[in-house]
């Protein structure tokens, strides 16, 4: 089985779309110059110990090790993974070639980089908690290696699940040259990612089916709409219809279709139709597991038309709404706000 890695796209997300559109991951470490000529891990260390001189023997160790990983350790054929800031769902896809300097690149922190072909996202909602947690780690490049991890993503890549635990790596996810830093991610975890992760698997393990409507519904009363749900029955793609005012009667009106699973682009279309039918300003389609390639192509056609909430969407307004949501909802997820020192580390 080939190893798994990770390489995350900026502390933003700011290189999410650009890895995508050119094939390729990496980039960061602007301070490092061209290592195509550094064939081994002390010719790395030597060029990452001079770039930064000034910092601690452990940072520049950490760094030497992520460095090495993408200079000289992942090969063609390896599973590669990177977490979207942007979207919060991960890419993954399959290296292509080797360790690339873009000299001509302008950006000088899009220079690093190995090919991938990106054969995939997926919404981090469909995978399980203890896998996000291998996923979890602070620093920018590494290899997954607890709960089967490399295992577990290969069949993501081919089923977009997690089928958790029960699939497990007969091999080990590193080759013989062994960093901590860069094989055991979990020694450096990222606290408020993994936060962040908790309250996506609780919400998916609480609100599913008709709860997830209902959440939905009261997302959007706390945001000042009139909302009702469609009676039971056939309702012909509308979940939901909300609009502003007394009565709901006033704009923006909206028609709503709530969906746990990945939307294909069919329904984007019958929501884009439904809009019209039915007199409404927008459509608003929320996904949990996220949208299939042609479902995104067809949501940018219809930009002006249709709104996509996604899981980091509903994420996004469940704590900012937490206040003003009913017991019924906050008693299922319960969450406190809490002060951390920053350690840009």
């Amino acid at each position: 089985m080939a190893n798994a890695w990770v390489i995350r796209s900026g502390r933003f997300g700011e290189r999410d779309e650009w890895a995508l559109e050119h094939g390729v991951s990496g980039g960061g470490w602007r301070e490092v110059p061209d290592l195509s000529a550094a064939s081994d891990r002390p010719a790395v260390e030597a060029i990452v110990s001079a770039a930064f001189a000034n910092e601690p023997a452990g940072t520049r160790h950490s760094y030497t090790g992520q460095m090495w990983a993408l200079r000289g350790r992942i090969q063609v054929g390896d599973l590669l993974v990177m977490p979207m800031k942007t979207t919060r769902e991960l890419a993954i896809g399959r290296v292509t070639g080797g360790y690339r300097y873009l000299s001509e690149e302008e950006d000088p922190n899009c220079r690093h980089v190995v090919e991938v072909d990106w054969k995939t996202r997926v919404s981090r909602a469909v995978i399980k908690q203890d896998l996000l947690y291998t996923l979890g780690s602070a620093i920018s490049t590494f290899s997954p290696s607890r709960n089967g991890a490399a295992a577990r993503l290969e069949y993501v890549l081919e089923h977009g699940v997690d089928p958790g635990a029960t699939v497990a790596s007969a091999v080990s996810p590193v080759d013989a040259e062994e960093d901590a830093v860069v094989d055991e991610p979990e020694t450096s975890p990222n606290v408020a990612e993994l936060a962040m992760d908790q309250i996506i698997t609780r919400i998916g393990e609480e609100f599913s089916g008709l709860g997830f409507q209902n959440l939905v519904l009261e997302l959007l009363r706390a945001e000042g709409f009139e909302a009702d749900e469609a009676p039971a029955g056939a309702d012909g793609g509308v979940d939901i219809t909300a609009g502003r005012g007394l009565l709901g009667l006033e704009s923006p009106k909206l028609i709503v279709q709530v969906k746990t699973g990945q939307v294909g682009s069919e329904v984007v279309s019958q929501l884009n139709g439904l809009v019209s039918t039915q007199g409404a300003d927008y459509g608003l389609l929320v996904t949990w597991a996220g949208l299939s390639k042609p479902a995104r192509d067809a949501v940018r056609h219809q930009r002006f038309k249709v709104k996509v909430w996604d899981s980091a969407s509903v994420i996004d307004a469940v704590l900012r709404n937490y206040d003003r949501l009913p017991e019924a909802i906050t008693g299922r997820v319960p969450l406190r706000r809490v002060w951390m020192l920053k350690d840009d580390a």
